[in-house]
């Protein structure tokens, strides 16, 4: 087993604008593990994306690709992975088991399904990122004209009072039944203010709105969860709580209506598995989202979040938001995200 590393950074578009600043570019990491297990074919390979976010990941530090690299060492020597080992590295573990993904499969059609074999798009939303009013509002329109069904505000950014004349624009246009409304507040309201935010938000007959206020408040975020007129989504709340026992304690003390995976930030691929099975257990509903992933990172998670077959648009669009993308064979037509299978295992090109 060998392994290596390949950083990269993407630069957006367009800044990308989040409660926690505004991003520029993003530093992330590919990591190829190989064999010669393939005998006489040759070195198989599998390729997996550690993507950190700064001021969010659990993991991020100045020392990661130090952190990474021992982590590598050790899968070298194992040959497996320590996922016990990795639980306070999401990003970490989510690169390493994708890449192994990778490579026991020996293609990107990580797993059987009929999203794999491009028989069936996934459902997702419009994502509206945080700006002004004019450019908030120019989202929108590229959003319904595309046949977007689902859309998503960041909202917190501007005045309240102009986000909310944004949403009772769409809905002067589109009723509930023809398209869904979330709103992601990223922490972003007062806890004595969040109440009468949550009613109002109400009347525009809203699908759900995360994270209203900031992470680490868990008695004050349960209050709301018990009292809310407008389905609550927890999001941040869950970054750094790894361990299962704290999982179902986080839960059962929230009691949340829903709960959003994004596998770099929640766990890995696993951990966030271990999320959806408590969700499921307690009722709670759930969807996934890409954690600003480049295409390796999008298409590992979409290929595992199609094998659940949940009905709800998941949080997938973010494949065109970077200049210097990675090619891959997705693509989203109208409001799904297809995977055009190739057969093909080719180390991707990074420009």
């Amino acid at each position: 087993m060998k392994t290596r590393l390949i950083p990269h950074t993407l630069r957006f578009k367009r800044p990308a604008g989040t409660s926690r600043g505004v991003y520029h570019d993003h530093k992330v990491w590919y990591v190829v593990v190989s064999d010669n297990a393939g005998g006489g074919n040759g070195e198989r390979w599998g390729i997996g994306e550690c993507a950190p976010l700064p001021d969010l990941s659990c993991d991020y530090s100045e020392d990661y690709e130090e952190r990474l690299q021992y982590f590598c060492r050790q899968l070298e020597k194992e040959g497996t992975l320590d996922k016990e080992a990795l639980r306070p590295y999401p990003s970490i573990l989510f690169g390493l088991e994708t890449a192994m993904r990778h490579l026991q499969c020996g293609s990107y059609n990580l797993y059987d399904t009929p999203f794999s074999r491009g028989e069936e798009g996934i459902a997702i939303n419009g994502l509206i990122w945080m700006g002004d009013y004019s450019y908030m509002l120019a989202q929108i329109e590229e959003k319904l004209a595309q046949g977007f069904r689902c859309i998503k505000l960041k909202i917190g950014a501007i005045d309240f009072e102009q986000e909310l004349a944004l949403l009772h624009y769409i809905r002067s246009h589109f009723s509930a039944d023809r398209l869904t409304l979330r709103a992601d507040a990223n922490g972003a309201f007062a806890p004595d203010d969040a109440p009468d935010k949550l009613q109002r938000l109400s009347q525009l007959n809203l699908h759900s709105i995360e994270q209203p206020i900031r992470a680490g408040n868990p008695q004050q975020m349960a209050r709301l969860c018990a009292t809310t007129p407008l389905p609550i989504a927890l999001d941040e709340e869950l970054i750094g709580v790894n361990d299962p026992q704290q999982k179902e304690e986080l839960l059962d003390t929230i009691r949340p209506q829903y709960i959003i995976l994004k596998p770099t930030l929640h766990g890995g691929i696993s951990g966030a598995g271990e999320w959806i099975k408590l969700a499921e257990e307690k009722n709670i509903g759930w969807w996934v989202t890409s954690a600003l992933e480049s295409n390796i990172g999008l298409n590992a998670i979409a290929q595992w979040c199609a094998t659940y077959g949940n009905p709800l648009p998941q949080g997938l669009g973010t494949g065109a938001l970077y200049t210097n993308n990675v090619e891959m064979p997705l693509e989203v037509r109208g409001d799904c995200l297809w995977y055009a299978p190739d057969g093909e295992t080719f180390l991707p090109k990074m420009t």
